[in-house]
């Protein structure tokens, strides 16, 4: 089973090339946070991942964590590890030094989260939502609520979840029925059951920050009437650490298909089980009724944490391809050899391993650029700027989060046909990428939900506006290749303005269907997001093979390095982005064909 190493000249030389670090490091806020701090950073992140985190992640499949009287007990190694991540002040890496992180660009913590993912992904999904938790807190939370739980949680004393699913309501979060009673002293006592909460109860830290939505007795019906309550599982004593337990309890955790380290757990809340007598006591974060808006601030940096799963574990996978292909001795070459040889040599293994590593390099830049987007959102002198940058990254998030897994999906797919039939053997260890995997498209909101996402909210509702900003960009990086010269420049500028103009078909049919005919531009919005995944991450390699053929030229990097980056986006080019017309063709003709078929007859 191959060891996981993180891509870090990958990584720097997106950060660098493409996400623009350097010009972020020109930003006041990120006066000390340039290429050699990331640098320093990202090297001392792999050190740990590789060294500590990822040796768990067999281990943690075999030995999943269990439940014993209410109690979780994580597995085996994993509180040791999640001690050496706190104290290495991984949590704090993008959060502010007011509250004890370290205040770096998201675009640095990004490859630092793609790494823990790589390393571990039942590990990492604690840091995740706990990531997710600060956000919201510092977003919508009192500053009183702020300075109690925001510091304990960047410190990894105590963690985070987020509390929505119930059993009748997954994504319709209109049907929620968790109650929330306000007291006179002005907290809330909760009570309901929320499923499927990801790290709902573990050992490995003193306490349990759970954001909780709930409704308050004469709340408005619907999506409308849900309030957030943040609801500790022990509360904060006078000395702000972990106090009295509450009433929310561990029920059941789940048996999954994959990522069985992660305890998923089944929590009720108001059993009358803690020290508090019956009701959780919770705290209401910002106003009534307002709870989902909160949330969203949670749902997004989860959403676009996953989508960098999705980039990690398609780079493990990979990983663990390419190292069987080149051990693996079978066959003779089609070519002709004097007897057998390992299967790198073979032509369709080499595509099958070159589909794994375009995909998962331009899901990577994708997202890295996406995160320094965010970053001039939030830090970016100009208001004009910071506006503009934030409507890119709110566009990408659904395309992160969708295309990347369900690119992860294909190659840890792939991965499995690599190993033949020891793919098939769980000893080998790939076949849990695969089964890891699978969750991806499905949780923080299925492929579909970030497609209408796309649809409604990122293309219909500005008109397009964002959307063909982009593509007009992608016209400039098609004019700046076809301006170097070169065989492999000229192949992919073409591809690239085929692909930019299926996109800009496919824009153009969701702003007319929108108006015309709903239900059929959301019968096509899963492919119109893989167009959008395509295209755009091909943009992104298009830009990264550019910048490889600077390098060159200038005698400058790895020649090693920047030669396979100029045939990866190649490669992209003819065997990715060559897809993009017939996903046009999808959404602007197959689409209404979804809907053609009677119920009766499915």
């Amino acid at each position: 089973m191959a060891t996981y190493r993180a891509p870090l000249e990958d990584m720097l030389f997106v950060l660098r090339q493409l996400a623009g670090i350097d010009e972020l490091a020109a930003l006041p806020d990120f006066a000390d946070a340039g290429y050699d701090t990331a640098r320093a950073v990202l090297e001392e992140c792999a050190k740990f991942n590789e060294g500590v985190v990822a040796p768990l992640n067999r281990s943690g499949d075999l030995q999943p964590a269990i439940l014993e009287n209410g109690e979780v007990k994580t597995s085996p190694g994993f509180a040791e590890a999640f001690r050496g991540f706190v104290e290495g002040g991984w949590q704090g890496v993008q959060h502010p030094e007011q509250f004890g992180g370290q205040g770096l660009p998201k675009v640095v913590a990004t490859p630092c989260i793609e790494m823990l993912n790589s390393a571990n992904l039942s590990f990492a999904l604690c840091p995740l939502l706990t990531d997710g938790a600060i956000e919201a807190l510092m977003v919508a939370g009192s500053h009183a609520q702020q300075q109690r739980f925001v510091p304990r949680m960047i410190s990894g004393e105590w963690t985070g979840t987020m509390n929505l699913t119930e059993p009748q309501a997954g994504s319709d979060l209109a049907l929620l029925r968790t109650r929330a009673v306000a007291q006179p002293d002005g907290s809330y006592r909760i009570f309901g059951q929320k499923i499927f909460i990801t790290y709902g109860e573990h050992d490995m830290a003193d306490n349990i920050v759970h954001l909780v939505l709930a409704r308050t007795p004469d709340a408005p019906e619907g999506v409308k009437g849900i309030s957030l309550f943040v609801v500790p599982k022990r509360l904060p004593g006078e000395d702000g650490g972990a106090g009295r337990r509450n009433d929310v309890w561990c029920q059941s955790i789940e048996h999954k298909l994959g990522i069985k380290a992660s305890p998923t757990a089944v929590l009720l809340y108001g059993d009358d089980k803690g020290e508090v007598g019956p009701g959780a006591i919770g705290y209401l974060v910002g106003e009534e009724n307002r709870g989902l808006e909160y949330m969203f601030v949670m749902m997004n940096a989860a959403r676009f944490a996953v989508g960098m799963q999705g980039v990690a574990l398609s780079e493990r996978a990979y990983q663990q391809a390419v190292a069987y292909a080149r051990e693996r001795v079978q066959s003779r070459d089609v070519a002709g050899s004097s007897g057998p040889v390992t299967i790198i040599h073979h032509p369709d293994v080499r595509r099958m391993l070159m589909t794994m590593r375009a995909c998962t390099e331009s899901a990577r830049a994708l997202a890295y650029v996406a995160a320094a987007a965010s970053d001039a959102g939030h830090h970016a002198s100009d208001e004009t700027v910071r506006r503009q940058n934030m409507a890119v990254y709110e566009f990408l998030v659904p395309i992160v989060k969708g295309w990347s897994t369900e690119l992860a999906i294909e190659v840890a797919s792939l991965a499995v046909q690599v190993h033949g039939g020891m793919g098939f053997i769980e000893e080998t260890g790939v076949a849990q990428h695969y089964r890891d995997a699978r969750i991806l498209t499905i949780y923080e909101g299925t492929t579909a939900i970030q497609a209408n996402d796309l649809v409604g909210r990122k293309t219909a509702r500005d008109g397009g506006a964002v959307a063909r900003a982009l593509l007009a960009q992608v016209r400039q990086t098609e004019a700046e290749l076809a301006a170097r010269g070169g065989a492999d420049l000229a192949a992919i500028a073409a591809r690239l303005a085929a692909g930019r103009a299926a996109l800009e078909t496919a824009v153009a049919f969701v702003l007319d269907a929108f108006r015309a005919d709903v239900r059929a531009v959301f019968a096509g919005s899963v492919p119109y997001l893989k167009l959008a995944g395509i295209v755009l991450s091909g943009w992104q390699m298009a830009r990264a093979a550019l910048a490889a053929d600077s390098l060159l030229k200038a005698g400058e990097g790895d020649a090693r390095f920047l030669a396979a980056k100029i045939a990866t986006a190649r490669f992209h080019a003819d065997h990715l982005m060559s897809q993009a017309p017939g996903l046009c063709t999808a959404l602007t003709e197959g689409a209404p064909g979804a809907l053609a078929m009677p119920e009766e007859a499915f």
